[in-house]
């Protein structure tokens, strides 16, 4: 399957500028899965900003 990364880039609300996995969802999701985290795009804005991409944070994020 091609990788639609035009497409992709109005979701992917990742900051990091020297990541080469950027807008390349498959991935970024199995590099983030790798290290027990999520990607940019289950946070947000503020959240992502933080480059704390722990499944902990997430969690904390949407306890309200």
């Amino acid at each position: 399957m091609e990788c639609i990364q035009e497409k992709n880039k109005k979701y992917c609300n990742c900051t990091y500028e020297p990541c080469e996995r950027k807008h390349r969802c498959c991935e970024c999701l199995h590099y983030h899965r790798k290290n027990e985290e999520l990607p940019a795009c289950f946070f947000t804005k503020e959240a992502e900003r933080t480059y704390d991409r722990s499944i902990a944070n997430f969690i904390k994020m949407h306890k309200g």
